[in-house]
């Protein structure tokens, strides 16, 4: 048998460490998953305490792309609310909302910027996991952390979560008056079904 000398073994080494690298990288990237929301199933339902009553409402989802991979714990994207849909049902208070409150006009998107995923998403039935990111209201950047408890059938994928949001501490008009006391707290209820997909290669 013919032996090979310590150059060949020289040689063939980089050989093999620059296939291990592309083995691993590529392990990596089938890792990678995005979620395509749509906004016509997802639901976006706000509540508001009041000393007279409890304000209910709802905004819509333009539009979310979410790229993740449960390996890493990377995560990119965006997700974006239309302000201006915000909707209580009541023309007058509706009015003020907007007007006052978000002004929607100077500031009509509220998004959520995901940094960081931990947890893993069960391709098929329930799983929790949660994401880091940056949540844009009113002009203004706010850390916050989403648990989001997550069901996968096919490549279709339900997720929900509830948000407080304290948006007079975050700097939005108090819509409190003499004679009605707002809480300066709204609490989100969102419902967002999506497409799970690979990338292309």
């Amino acid at each position: 048998m013919k032996s090979h000398g310590p150059g060949t073994t020289s040689w063939l080494r980089p050989g093999f460490i620059l296939l291990a690298v592309s083995l691993g990288a590529n392990a990596l990237r089938a890792q990678e998953m995005t979620l395509e929301l749509d906004p016509a199933k997802t639901h976006i339902e706000f509540t508001l305490a009041a000393t007279l009553h409890t304000v209910h409402g709802t905004f819509e989802l333009r539009r979310g792309t979410i790229h993740f991979n449960p390996s890493t714990g990377s995560v990119s994207g965006l997700v974006i609310a239309d302000a201006s849909s915000g909707d209580t049902g009541n023309e007058g208070r509706d009015h003020k909302m907007h007007q006052e409150i978000l002004e929607s006009q100077r500031f009509p998107e509220i998004t959520f910027t995901p940094t960081k995923f931990s947890g893993k998403v069960e391709l098929q039935g329930d799983s929790t996991v949660q994401v880091d990111g940056i949540f844009r209201l009113h002009g203004t950047d706010h850390p916050l952390t989403l648990g989001l408890p997550v069901q996968a059938k096919g490549n279709s994928l339900s997720i929900r979560t509830h948000i407080v949001i304290p948006y007079i501490a975050w700097g939005l008009k108090n819509p409190s008056t003499f004679m009605l006391h707002v809480s300066d707290k709204v609490e989100v209820d969102i419902t967002a079904v999506g497409r799970l997909s690979e990338p292309r290669p």
